[in-house]
């Protein structure tokens, strides 16, 4: 069996992991991924951007590699997208035009009940199988299929009590622009803590687009720096469910520039940012899970929110969230590649 693979973000890679460890040796990939899967046409490292102006200078990769995409999917069997819908409801339309009778698999949806909500119309066309990863998308697309989160597959560490060492871990995020935004805002916060301090820095990315760090310890894995802080500081993202669903209690903090932040606000209609308070909200769940802190960052009260978290309450919130999530969605996805679904 062959696969087009399509995945641009580091979560989306995250989650081909998974998927690849489910598949084994029966299934053959191309496309656009991480290196350490095989030989991609092109690496999504080459796409590790985010925020509207760090975007225009890969517009010319992406075409180029759209229409390289839709050329070699002759050769394929099946097609699987990750996220990334500004690259891959475009790849999903050219390949459903060219290619009628091959099935589209679209796993982790566009948000479009955050914005953009005619991106539906594209979903509803031209993907053969929509996955949903959060219980409350199930109603939104025509076909959708839910099998619960991915990182419920990932994750072996889920807090029960809660802990009090002082170790506090940053992650600032998985794209170089995040970095640039909140590392001078968690340098002077580590300042303010005398016990350990951690930084997640991915796996794919350099030490030193993060500047001056002689003040954390490194981490490469963000569970194992997760797994026995007593909190954690996390930009917006994939890392903050992964540390709700674990039981860390955190802030989340998310800094942008000014016009970017403004362009935001004004399309994204959500109450929340950090994707637990947002399920607990879409379920009418009562109740904020974590704190948010956007744009105009304070020390002092993001001080405050470690010395005044409520792990208990965390945690029972994180039970809660775990049964929400909970299922095996590598091992549906695999019944569908193989047509046993």
């Amino acid at each position: 069996m062959k696969v087009l693979i399509s995945t641009l973000e580091p979560s989306g890679n995250l989650h081909l992991e998974s998927l690849l460890s489910e598949f084994g040796d029966e299934v053959e990939i191309g496309g656009i991924f991480d290196e350490k899967f095989g030989k991609p046409i092109v690496s999504s490292r080459e796409f590790g951007v985010m925020g509207i102006f760090a975007i225009l200078p890969k517009i010319k990769l992406a075409k180029q590699s759209l229409e390289k995409m839709v050329e070699i999917a002759v050769d394929f069997d099946k097609v699987l997208l990750i996220d990334s819908p500004a690259f891959n409801l475009r790849l999903a339309k050219k390949l459903k035009e060219k290619y009628p009778e091959k099935e589209i698999i679209y796993y982790i949806l566009p948000k479009v009940w955050a914005w953009k909500s005619g991106r539906k119309k594209f979903i509803d066309k031209y993907v053969d199988y929509p996955i949903a990863i959060f219980p409350f998308e199930k109603n939104i697309f025509e076909k959708t299929l839910y099998f619960g989160n991915p990182l419920l597959e990932q994750i072996s560490y889920f807090r029960e009590e809660p802990v009090e060492n002082g170790i506090v871990s940053f992650l600032a995020g998985s794209r170089k622009s995040e970095i640039k935004n909140l590392m001078p805002t968690f340098r002077e916060l580590a300042k303010e803590f005398s016990c350990e301090k951690r930084l997640v820095v991915p796996p794919h990315l350099d030490l030193e687009i993060y500047g001056d760090i002689s003040d954390f310890k490194i981490y490469r894995n963000s569970e194992e720096a997760l797994k026995n802080s007593e909190f954690a500081y996390i930009c917006s993202g994939t890392a903050t469910l992964e540390s709700a669903i674990m039981g860390v209690p955190f802030a989340l903090v998310f800094k942008t520039s000014s016009l970017e932040y403004s362009i935001g606000r004004k399309f994204v209609k959500l109450k929340y940012v950090g994707l637990a308070n947002i399920i607990f909200d879409k379920l009418g769940i009562c109740g904020e899970f974590h704190s948010e802190h956007l744009q105009n960052l304070k020390i002092k009260e993001l001080i405050h929110e470690f010395k005044n978290s409520n792990p208990k309450k965390f945690i029972s919130n994180s039970k809660i969230l775990r049964k929400l999530l909970n299922g095996n969605p590598s091992k549906e996805i695999r019944e569908i590649i193989f047509g046993k679904s």
